[in-house]
């Protein structure tokens, strides 16, 4: 008879603790220290329970109690960091940044801008302009550069299409070796926001950045 009631009770608490510990923590802790009387109150006198097992029993709960506490306060710290960089994105809005992509930087008076990273030393650099269906317009010839970020410039001003349409390709080599760039395009920050947790920027072309992809600021 003893050891039905102890089975009930330890069945009972065990399913209010199992229910409680999914929501409030600290009603898994009260559920579990209730099952643990019910068990030193019925424990068989000359077999009780062992030390050990109590001390390995609180400890499980604790470090579950711990774990819920800390998530809790993880969350809460998540949630503060995504509403700082926020904040702290607004200072982006209206400087422009560099980003990998092969589009003109938006024309002032007249004059067009981007960049372009070398992997290695490159005796001739030059920049095609073109249009979205590949037609070139003109090139821009920069001659011998090192390794490293460079920007160039091209005058619109005797093109009478649609600027925002078109892109750029650079071509270097080393005599007949092609040597590897990387375009870079220049975009003015709107707006900022979170996505995933993650600053997000706003561009003027209507396009989204994330922050960890802007190569540099200015």
């Amino acid at each position: 008879m003893l050891t039905t009631n102890v089975t009930s009770t330890s069945a009972t608490a065990n399913g209010a603790t199992n229910s409680a510990s999914s929501t409030d923590p600290a009603a898994a802790q009260d559920r579990f220290l209730k099952l643990l009387v019910a068990q030193l109150n019925n424990q068989d006198p000359m077999n009780p329970m062992d030390n050990a097992e109590m001390t390995t029993q609180m400890a499980q709960i604790n470090t579950v109690v711990g774990i819920n506490e800390l998530n809790s306060t993880m969350a809460a710290m998540s949630s503060q960091f995504t509403a700082m960089q926020v904040l702290q994105g607004t200072s982006m809005i209206g400087r422009t940044v560099l980003s990998e992509g092969n589009t003109l930087g938006t024309p002032v008076d007249k004059i067009s801008t981007a960049a372009f990273d070398l992997s290695g030393t490159a005796a001739d650099v030059k920049v095609n302009i073109k249009t979205a269906a590949g037609t070139v317009v003109d090139t821009v010839t920069l001659g011998s550069l090192d390794a490293g970020r460079h920007y160039f410039a091209w005058d619109s001003s005797k093109y009478t299409g649609d600027v925002s349409g078109l892109r750029f390709e650079v071509a270097s080599t080393n005599g007949t070796a092609k040597v590897a760039n990387t375009p870079l395009s220049p975009s003015l920050v709107v707006a900022t926001t979170t996505t995933d947790g993650a600053l997000t920027l706003e561009l003027e072309n209507g396009e989204s950045l994330a922050y960890n992809k802007v190569k540099a600021v200015f």
